[in-house]
């Protein structure tokens, strides 16, 4: 069977892993697996291939194009086309979308191929995007526009950013139109949290199901080293907190108020802040820019004693994921996804209460609550089979 995944990065980011490691698996069952993307590079020495979709100056131009029309998705005309036409010289018999905003494709142009390809298509979102008219994420503006017709849109300037038009209203009737009355396309979310909102959406005619993210458990695990000792925490309690880019929705905020609520027995780690947040936050808060080591990761995730999440907005964040198989409690807020993936080995707590994660991160650390950590390990495989049967068999029941 010949398989075509297509994403906005492959190998790189939480989604990137998660193309790169699906297309290693097909591999291994004998399918012969194409992993087309936009932006960066394909990791070397695979035994599947790729397909770079756009270039780095298209990227840049349809960047530019969505910041003043307010068009993401609907730039990289000619790159499109011409994948296109290499879609049809591969003639694979699954085609498996996943993030398709990035700057890199024209939706448009793709779904007139894949409405009239008679592929089976499988679709796993891992935002709320393809069903808005501009935002990835609306439930810390507790917009609910999008269930009838987007319009006046208050993230604007978020990403997918807009300096200038908002074309929110046009974008949602475009975007319903352009994914609508596809044959044979199914659709996956990660987490129940997501699934309940396309079931509320205009892709509710869809099949959808339910499956959960992995991660690579060779590179999160648990693995010793003399971090504490270089952070100068060897006494007391390591608080982590890890993002690619630390901004309200991944609530640094919400860190600088349990920074006063806590003791001082515990230390509050920020991995991925900028050099200017760096500089900004508390004296008794370690700030470490981001890294994309995994291994680095891994050992920071080890060292720490819990890992807090208190994102706002999320599907369902991989960082928790990781925490969790290098052996790490996680306390998250119940936003999304997130909660759904702390409860694995944690605890959720209501959104935004700032006392509530506190007291939950003092009872994990003076014993007073007590968690099992769950086989990882067994859960990955069973994630993997579980997309495996999926792109194999055609399955649509929810």
């Amino acid at each position: 069977m010949k398989i075509l995944l297509i994403n906005s990065v492959c190998g790189t980011g939480s989604t990137g892993r998660l193309c790169a490691d699906l297309a290693d698996a097909l591999t291994k069952k004998g399918h012969t697996v194409c992993v087309a993307y936009g932006r960066g590079n394909a990791p070397a020495g695979r035994a599947w291939s790729s397909y770079k979709i756009e270039s780095e100056f298209g990227v840049r131009l349809h960047g530019i194009y969505a910041r003043i029309f307010d068009a993401s998705g609907f730039g990289s005309r000619w790159a499109t086309r011409k994948f296109i036409r290499w879609i049809c010289n591969f003639d694979p018999d699954v085609i498996h979308l996943h993030n398709l905003h990035g700057y890199y494709l024209n939706i448009e142009i793709l779904f007139d191929y894949l409405r009239a390809s008679g592929k089976r298509i499988i679709w796993t979102l891992h935002d709320c995007w393809p069903f808005t008219g501009h935002c990835c994420y609306f439930d810390y503006i507790a917009c609910e526009k999008w269930k009838e017709q987007c319009d006046r849109c208050l993230q604007l300037r978020d990403y997918p950013a807009s300096l200038f038009r908002d074309a929110s209203r046009s974008n949602y009737k475009r975007k319903k139109r352009i994914f609508g009355e596809v044959e044979n396309l199914s659709i996956v979310t990660p987490s129940k949290w997501l699934a309940g909102l396309v079931q509320q959406s205009f892709l509710s005619t869809y099949p959808i199901r339910i499956l959960p993210n992995w991660i690579d458990t060779s590179e999160f695990r648990y693995i010793p080293s003399n971090i504490r000792d270089r952070l100068q925490i060897t006494s007391k309690y390591m608080i982590l907190g890890v993002a690619s880019v630390w901004d309200r929705r991944k609530g640094l905020n919400i860190f600088l108020l349990l920074n006063k609520l806590l003791n001082i027995d515990l230390q509050i780690v920020l991995v991925g802040v900028t050099r200017s947040q760096k500089h900004s936050l508390p004296s008794n808060v370690i700030g470490i820019e981001r890294t994309s080591n995994k291994r680095e990761l891994a050992e920071l995730y080890s060292a720490a004693d819990i890992f807090v999440n208190p994102t706002f907005e999320d599907n369902y964040p991989s960082t928790n994921l990781e925490a969790i198989a290098c052996g790490t409690p996680v306390v998250s807020f119940a936003s999304g996804g997130s909660g759904e993936s702390a409860d694995l080995y944690g605890i959720s707590t209501p959104t935004g209460n700032v006392d509530l994660m506190a007291a939950a991160i003092k009872g994990l650390t003076n014993g007073t609550i007590k968690l099992k950590l769950p086989d990882v390990k067994e859960m990955n495989r069973v994630a993997l089979l579980n997309y495996i049967r999926l792109e194999e068999s055609g399955e649509k029941e929810i």
